[in-house]
């Protein structure tokens, strides 16, 4: 089935939902005026349809990306407010089905106890259903709109004691900080992303860390944000790599063309501009004190329909008298896919790219999120054995303009023998 069959069967599944919704609520509230009836019928039917014709215009008209994610969204949060209240108008029908069912097997009239309306009852049962599945539909519409509203600056410094047993004498204590996927084309708001570089360069780390995806697809994105990535430097270093979205493959295609070709070397260009030192299945020693560590870096690695560039053999070349090596690697399912089975001698990976689905809950000692049913390792510190893997939720976000629970993280890690 192609894109478009796709979408036109998702609308008029919609649309389905729209009339029964919609029937729903208007029996409910037969006492509206009919002044009162008709804006609403109007105003429910016009933005619904706006809703529709919105969506395939995001996806077949060349429209501005933050367009595009402003109808898609507002897409989204309508229509979860819509099946959250879904199985509330579905039990009312099964219940009233079973009634009629019951009576009609009874070949009798209804009795006083099998009315709607029980004599003394303040509500029906049907208007309590219909009611308390339109109060449930709105707890997804607002809690999504606050993350909108709320969630999606609200930069938080996360910290995290790093210890590695063969880290040299003179690295013990030293910081690192990680942020992750940008995403600089969702962006609307300079100031707030600028507060979020303040935060983190408050926090003087001796070197930094970018794992992926600094656009969503075109690195014109980064055009009104380059001066203040270009303000994240260390006395040791900004370390850089792509991520999935870096390459262009998602506007171009995965053919190799001219234009991607450009692309890609503005990629490059900016992160030099920047002073990032972006690793393409390469890496760096990092000397302190006469002592040194390796800082390896490669090109996206992902599992699945996502790209594979990275190429560790490349990047691992003359770093075996290293005593510690720091990968990284923007998708985490490298770690488990590549690096545990065949690099035994990476102690500590860091990714990004899961975003954390940009919701969930994530407390000092429980986390959840949709996106773990996708990915064994999504957000925080893992281990297995003497590896470690450490996944940064990101900075920015992507589609949905705002998070929820998954708030956008700055890591500072000290690095410590023990």
């Amino acid at each position: 089935m192609g894109r478009t069959g796709f979408l036109t069967i998702l609308c008029l599944i919609v649309i389905l939902l729209d009339i029964y919704c919609y029937k729903a609520i208007i029996s409910v509230f037969k006492n509206w005026k009919p002044r009162t009836k008709k804006i609403f019928t109007y105003t429910w039917w016009t933005i619904n349809s706006l809703l529709i014709i919105g969506v395939f215009a995001a996806i077949f008209l060349n429209l501005f990306l933050s367009a595009r994610a402003v109808i898609l969204v507002a897409f989204f949060l309508i229509s979860t407010g819509k099946i959250v209240m879904l199985p509330f108008l579905l039990v009312d029908d099964l219940r009233r089905f079973g009634i009629k069912f019951f009576r009609l097997l009874k070949r009798k009239q209804p009795t006083e106890a099998a009315k709607e309306t029980i004599a003394g009852e303040p509500i029906s049962r049907s208007s309590f259903l219909v009611k308390a599945g339109l109060i449930a539909g709105a707890v997804p519409l607002s809690s999504l709109s606050w993350g909108i509203i709320s969630g999606a600056y609200d930069y938080q410094i996360r910290r995290v004691n790093l210890k590695l047993p063969n880290l040299p004498k003179a690295f013990d204590g030293i910081t690192l900080a990680q942020v992750s996927d940008i995403h600089s084309g969702s962006f609307y708001n300079k100031t707030a992303v600028k507060g979020g570089v303040d935060m983190l360069l408050a926090e003087k780390p001796d070197f930094v860390f970018f794992t992926g995806d600094l656009v969503n697809n075109l690195t014109s994105e980064l055009k009104d944000y380059q001066d203040i990535f270009s303000k994240v430097t260390a006395p040791l270093g900004v370390y850089s790599v792509l991520g999935n979205h870096d390459y262009g493959d998602y506007h171009f295609g995965r053919e190799t063309s001219p234009a991607k070709v450009k692309n890609l070397q503005d990629m490059v260009a900016s992160h030099k501009i920047m002073g990032w030192d972006l690793l393409m299945n390469e890496n760096r020693r990092l000397k302190v004190g006469g002592e040194e560590i390796g800082i390896v870096g490669i090109e996206n690695w992902g599992m699945g329909r996502f790209p594979k560039y990275g190429k560790m053999e490349l990047a691992m070349q003359n770093t075996e008298d290293l005593p510690v090596k720091l990968l990284l690697s923007h998708d985490p399912s490298h770690w488990r896919g590549e690096v545990l089975e065949k690099y035994k001698d990476i102690d500590v990976a860091f990714a990004g790219h899961t975003h954390g689905m940009q919701f969930g809950v994530r407390l000092k000692d429980t986390q959840w999120s949709p996106v773990q049913y996708i990915y064994k390792e999504w957000a925080g510190l893992y281990q297995e054995q003497q590896q470690q893997l450490y996944v940064n939720v990101g900075y920015g976000f992507l589609g949905y303009p705002g998070r929820v629970g998954m708030l956008p993280e700055i890591t500072i890690f000290t690095l410590s023998r023990s």
